[in-house]
């Protein structure tokens, strides 16, 4: 008798699409890969609620999540309407406690209100003014891997990270963090699996480490 596939779901970061995931493989006789996506949120709706309404893509029971960034933080709030088997977070954050000083001043300020996240629609228009050669490769990484750039969403989602204010981690929660994330400091975190020389965008540039490794994480009692 074949074994049962597990079937594993990835959340990609803030306005980021599923091919942040295009090269990361887990043996297919064991594993079954699904990617998830960013849908708009309705106004004023709270994140339990899209949480909540995300689950309904999820076709199968006793699930592995997996999420990235701001994808980590909806894959824990996802997990506590639904039954999984084990739950990840990649280059996130587990609690409150973890969120930057800087992050939690704009939530107390209100300051992140003042983000031009309407300028995120425009990267066609900042190609054609590009210059130097790392602004222009760094300009096709977004064109290639950010898929949502409505104002309301980023607005939403930029909203929902600063104020998120869950007190303590999900019981058996794996988190794999980059030494060098300059978005969520690895000073404020704790109780990870740390990447050597991993940035923000690990799971597109450190691949190799997660194919490695990360069937053997899924599988660990």
């Amino acid at each position: 008798m074949s074994q049962e596939l597990i079937h594993v779901y990835l959340m990609p970061g803030m306005a980021a699409s599923p091919l942040i995931f295009e090269n990361i493989k887990l043996p297919n006789d064991k594993f079954k890969i699904h990617h998830l996506e960013w849908v708009i949120p309705f106004e004023n709706e709270s994140l339990t609620n899209y949480a909540l309404r995300m689950t309904k893509f999820i076709k199968y029971g006793n699930i592995v999540l997996i999420g990235v960034s701001f994808g980590g933080v909806l894959v824990q709030e996802m997990s506590k309407h639904i039954n999984i088997k084990k739950l990840i977070i990649v280059s996130s954050v587990k609690s409150k406690n973890e969120i930057p000083k800087h992050m939690q001043l704009a939530a107390v300020t209100g300051a992140y209100k003042l983000l031009p996240t309407q300028l995120a629609s425009k990267i066609d228009v900042l190609e054609k003014y590009a210059f130097g050669k790392n602004f222009t490769k760094r300009l096709k990484l977004y064109k290639k891997y950010l898929s949502v750039n409505d104002n309301q969403y980023l607005s939403w989602t930029i909203k929902q990270m600063v104020n998120w204010n869950q007190a303590e981690p999900p019981a058996g929660i794996i988190h794999i963090h980059g030494e060098h994330d300059a978005v969520f400091s690895i000073s404020n975190i704790t109780d990870c699996i740390t990447i050597p020389k991993g940035t923000h965008i690990m799971i597109i540039n450190k691949y190799k480490w997660f194919n490695k490794h990360l069937a053997d994480i899924i599988l660990e009692n």
